[in-house]
């Protein structure tokens, strides 16, 4: 006999099933520390649930659910000033503001579930998909109609699993690429990555490391996030809202809590010139791979000094001297990574709107909601 999974819906870590952690280690990013962070810092339009698949009794899949309330955001991004982005404001106003997101808006990649080996993908799929349901309706039953459900991140062989009647109709998209950088197993230091490059890009590696001779790097520890907590932020803050699109403001304690929780796992460097904090960028290790994380500048500076591209050469010389195998970029400033030599990975999803109508119009809808990039990839190496 064919018995279906149940779900169980958590508020709250202290909730969640003993074992629960058994399960999160395709990524940290399911695991019950991260999952804490999110509930003492995560972004005031946020709130996240846990979902616990079950085989009877048994634990065999957990996911992260979000609600986005945009209401509550003065603005979707500064940036761009024109029709589209007037158009896409309006869209999420009216038609979208309350969004259920199946994933990590935080983040790129597949963070939205793990599932035990064992089990029927598909099946568990559904039981998800029941789940997103009992999830609409419980905040329905608070006055907060859900506009938009979306299921994110995927990789093209991921997406098979979703070819199930309950996802028929949703529309599935790809954004903009996740750029990941791999690690080749011979390189031991950054010089055997400088070497690698072809002329052109040393000159670039060798320009920017003279621009940005001045500043000083820190490893920040938790006592001097905290004590640099506003300027921290300021700088966070400035390169957010000049984003092309936002859909949440961190919390001023989010990265202390970060800190705080992950300890070594979390890693915060700042940038100095005469003892000011300029910049800064922070880094995630989730097993052989390395996520980068948010991060912040003084504009004038940055441009001047190459700060952004020096950033990346750091994330770069790190991993490589410690031993992982890929760094995860995310998703903005494509170009400027693809110049260090990240790759773009495709990622999909699929997102669905409550009202019928609007929802047949998806596919239209859809290219006002997800900013356009132009880019060019480049290759560095040889």
């Amino acid at each position: 006999m064919n018995i279906p999974y149940s779900f169980k819906i958590y508020s709250s870590i202290a909730e969640l099933p003993k074992n629960w952690d058994d399960l999160a280690v395709s990524t940290i990013f399911l695991s019950k520390k991260y999952l804490e962070i999110l509930e003492k810092s995560s972004p005031e339009n946020m709130m996240c649930h846990f979902i616990g698949l079950f085989e009877n009794e048994t634990l065999i899949g957990i996911a992260l659910s979000q609600f986005l309330d945009l209401n509550q955001l003065e603005s979707f991004g500064d940036r761009d000033k024109c029709i589209k982005t007037t158009v896409r404001n309006l869209v999420f106003r009216n038609l979208g503001s309350h969004v259920l997101v199946i994933g990590n808006n935080m983040l790129t990649g597949q963070n939205s579930f793990a599932l035990s080996e064992s089990i029927d993908k598909k099946k568990a799929l559904q039981t998800l998909k029941s789940a997103t349901i009992a999830l609409k309706k419980m905040f329905q039953s608070k006055g907060k109609k859900i506009h938009i459900t979306t299921y994110k991140d995927f990789h093209k062989e991921d997406i098979t699993s979703f070819a199930i009647p309950e996802f028929k109709n949703d529309y599935q998209f790809s954004t903009q690429p996740n750029m990941v950088f791999h690690i080749n197993e011979n390189w031991k230091s950054e010089q055997d990555y400088i070497d690698s490059l072809s002329k052109k890009y040393r000159d670039q590696h060798k320009r920017a490391r003279k621009k940005a001779a001045v500043i000083e790097k820190r490893k920040m520890h938790l006592e001097d996030i905290i004590a640099l907590e506003d300027t921290i932020y300021d700088l966070y803050f400035h390169v957010a809202k000049n984003a092309p699109f936002n859909t949440f403001f961190l919390p001023k304690n989010h990265f202390r809590i970060f800190k705080e929780i992950f300890k070594d796992k979390f890693l915060f460097y700042g940038y100095f010139i005469d003892e000011k904090l300029i910049g800064f960028n922070t880094l995630i290790k989730n097993g052989s791979i390395m996520d980068t994380y948010f991060l912040g500048y003084d504009e004038s500076i940055q441009r001047e000094k190459m700060l952004y591209l020096n950033m990346l050469y750091d994330m770069i010389a790190y991993s490589i001297n410690k031993g992982f195998k890929e760094i995860v970029f995310a998703r903005t400033a494509l170009e400027i990574k693809s110049s260090v030599g990240a790759k773009p990975v495709k990622m999909y999803g699929f997102i669905a709107h409550s009202n019928p109508i609007v929802n047949s119009y998806m596919p239209k809808i859809f290219r006002y909601l997800e900013p356009e990039t132009n880019w060019q990839e480049r290759n560095p190496f040889k």
